[in-house]
Parts: C-alpha cells; structure tokens; sequence
C-alpha cells in the first residue's frame, strides 16, 4: 500500500514535504517510459517480419497509456487502443496524456476499462504487453489463454510484442537499484526493489518508490507480484497459442552507444539484461 514517509527536517512540521505535493505518475513516467523509443521497436519489428509500416497498435496492461498517445503522434494515419482495468491510472492518463494531444491526434486514440484478455471488434498490426506486464498471469494456463485472446486480436499480418528482464541480479531478494531522475533540491531518486523471489514457484515481488530531495518518500507507489516467467517458457506458449513463429531482440550495442535491438539465437549470460519476445502471426 502507497505511504508518504516524511523526511526528518519536515518530520514535525506543518509544511507539506515533497513527496505529499508529488504525482506519482509524473514520477513514474520520468523514471520507467521512453514511449518513443517504444514506437520506435514496434516499428522496426514489424517491419522486418512483413516488409510494411504498421498503422494500429493494441496496448494490453496500458496504465497511462503514454505510449498509444506516442504512437498515434508519430503518424497521422496511426490508431492506438489501450486496455486497462485500473480507472485511477486510466483517468489520469486521460487528463494528462490524451488531454494534451492535439484534438485530431486524440481522436485516434481510445482506452478501455476492461481486461487485457477482452476480445475487441478492432484486430491490430501490433500488439504490446510491455514492462513485464504479463507477468500478472502466474499459472501456465492463464498466460496460454492470454496469448491465445492475443492472436485473435491481432491482424492476418501481425505481431505480439513483449520486454522480458533476467539474469542472476534479477532473482536477488531484499535488493534495491537506485538512480537519481532529477537533481537539485526539488528532485527525486527512482528505487527498484526487488523484495524477494520463492525459486520453488518463480513467484517475486517488486516495489517502486520515489525519494525526494528534502528526504521524504512515497513508499510502494507501484508494487507488482509476478511469476517470473522465461524466454524459452514464453516463446513455447506463443508457438502453442498459434503464433507461426517468434523473435528474441536482444541490444547489441556498446555500452555507450545507444540502443541497438537486433534478433538474435545466441545473447551473453549478462548478470541483468533485457530483451524483447516478439510472436509472429
């Protein structure tokens, strides 16, 4: 449950402290979503499997629906739907997303209230469960009806796209990686904690908390309790649902040097990494 966690110098004051006068969602945006880069990698993907530019995205678990406001940006023939069941992310994504789009753009955007396993009379060319967001399903069958939901959902040319995270930093317990989003006195520091992780189950539990420059915090703004599924598991259960086949993009550039996505069969036993599975239909 979100708390507010007043620094010592606020602890017995009156004045509201930083993280009372913050938006969590502001923060959360800051820290997590690159939608750009995200439209970017739709693109890409699906142009490599079909040789086409896709015009109509699905964005399943979509919060704030950041990224479907990015997508129907970028082209004035794109069209995003988002679907979530959380009406507070929803509403505020409306208000501070869609609100500032510019009114012909956010007619080519629509969200839904409704489970991500809702099936829809709009079949897309691109379909993203991002930020491990399916994750949710914990039980092999769970996450089978839901890639199989998916590929109904999606056009005769198609593809399903989702990020995956792993390596042995990834299954730490009682661990929280910590970086500084903005600096100065009215900045604030992302933390991911990572709070335990059962190998018996593959369950895992995960926090994110906002600390801010006067010492207060928000305490589990967003917390999240998964299965830790792989790639390997993953990419079984799309071929199983119907896909006709799948891709890992794994970066391979450089350190510095920006992000460069390729499909790959072979990627380095990196402590931690990321990757894309994307399902062909």
């Amino acid at each position: 449950m979100t708390k507010i966690k007043r620094g010592k110098k606020l602890k017995n004051s009156e004045q509201p402290c930083l993280a009372e006068l913050a938006d969590k969602f502001v923060c959360y945006q800051r820290s997590v979503q690159e939608p750009d880069h995200e439209v970017h990698v739709f693109d890409q993907v699906y142009r490599e499997a079909f040789k086409a530019k896709p015009l109509t995205l699905r964005e399943d678990f979509c919060g704030t629906f950041a990224v479907s406001c990015e997508w129907a940006k970028s082209d004035k023939n794109r069209q995003a739907v988002g679907f979530d069941i959380c009406p507070e992310t929803l509403a505020w994504g409306v208000e501070h997303n869609l609100g500032k789009l510019k009114a012909k753009v956010a007619k080519r955007v629509e969200v839904h209230e409704q489970d991500a396993r809702s099936r829809t009379a709009m079949n897309v060319d691109v379909l993203a469960a991002q930020n491990f967001s399916f994750w949710c399903f914990k039980t092999r069958e769970e996450v089978l009806n839901y890639f199989r939901m998916a590929y109904e959902n999606l056009k005769e040319k198609g593809v399903m796209v989702m990020d995956m995270m792993g390596g042995k930093e990834c299954y730490a317990s009682d661990v929280t990686d910590k970086r500084t989003i903005v600096k100065g006195k009215n900045g604030f520091k992302y933390h991911w904690e990572q709070a335990s992780f059962n190998p018996v189950s593959a369950d895992c539990s995960f926090y994110i908390h906002f600390k801010f420059a006067d010492g207060s915090m928000i305490e589990k703004a967003f917390e999240y309790h998964w299965r830790f599924w792989t790639i390997p598991e993953v990419r079984e259960m799309l071929a199983e649902a119907g896909f006709r086949l799948s891709k890992v993009y794994w970066d391979v550039a450089d350190e510095e040097e920006d992000a460069d996505w390729q499909a790959v069969d072979d990627a380095p036993n990196d402590d931690s990494w990321l990757c894309y599975v994307v399902g062909v239909k």
